[in-house]
């Protein structure tokens, strides 16, 4: 009547691996906290929002230097073409006041922009011709290829230097108009920022520790594209736009991201 006796099986490794792998297969298919998606999402988010008020600060600051550069020079070109038609200075003297007036205002200019829009600057005229230069240019330009200034008579030489005194008045329109539209496009940035944020504001539970991280973040946005910008620009040498365009942009993100994450 006996039949066999089984013995049971021993629960040696076998068993072990299994409830191993299982307590590990549980970990893995188990979803992240919603906090913590919550919290990357919120951060990516913000990152966002101040890479845009980065964006738009460098378009706004630059425009708004070129534009008033425009405008100063053409105000300073008009002042001494009138002092000279008065005859209060000579047009040689009022040539080369608006010579050494239009690189000073072009390098106050340059210090006021951003280290994006300094790069950009070099880049299209690292430096102004010379007065001399101008002068051969403009001989040429009024009175042919084969023309002397030394030949010309005074009222050419007067002419020649009325030429110099108005060009100096001339920003190149294409840039101008450039950054013109660069200025009207970074202050729509900063609004749809500032949008964003007003909006995150108004949405949240807590909204003066809201308001007070967007501020944070976006301001450190800013000053970290500026720093990194201008590390970039120390790296790179003058007249590299594109390698400094790209450490602002990091330079902004990582700021964000930092504040983001200490907050």
């Amino acid at each position: 009547m006996g039949g066999a006796a089984t013995t049971p099986g021993p629960t040696g490794a076998g068993e072990n691996r299994a409830v191993v792998n299982a307590s590990t297969l549980a970990r893995i298919a188990t979803p992240a906290p919603a906090g913590d998606d919550r919290r990357l999402f919120d951060g990516a988010r913000q990152a966002l929002e101040a890479e845009i008020a980065n964006m738009g600060a460098h378009g706004a600051i630059d425009g708004a230097t070129r534009l008033a550069y425009a405008r100063q020079v053409r105000a300073a070109a008009d002042e001494l073409a009138a002092q000279a038609a008065a005859g209060r200075i000579s047009w040689r003297q009022a040539a080369e006041r608006a010579h050494g007036l239009r690189h000073s205002v072009m390098e106050i200019m340059r210090v006021r922009s951003t280290p994006v829009g300094r790069a950009f600057a070099e880049w299209l005229k690292s430096e102004g011709l010379t007065l001399n230069e101008l002068i051969a240019r403009y001989t040429v330009k009024l009175h042919g290829s084969g023309a002397d200034f030394n030949a010309l008579s005074a009222a050419q030489k007067e002419a020649v230097y009325a030429e110099i005194v108005a060009a100096a008045g001339r920003a190149n329109p294409r840039v101008t108009a450039w950054m013109r539209g660069a200025s009207r496009a970074g202050r729509g940035l900063i609004v749809l920022s500032l949008a964003l944020s007003i909006y995150q504001v108004a949405t949240a539970d807590n909204k003066l520790d809201t308001a007070k991280r967007e501020v944070a973040v976006t301001g450190g946005s800013i000053a970290g594209g500026i720093a990194g910008g201008a590390l970039a620009g120390l790296a790179c040498g003058p007249g590299a736009p594109v390698c400094v365009t790209a450490g602002a942009f990091v330079g902004g993100a990582l700021a964000a991201f930092g504040i983001d994450f200490f907050w």
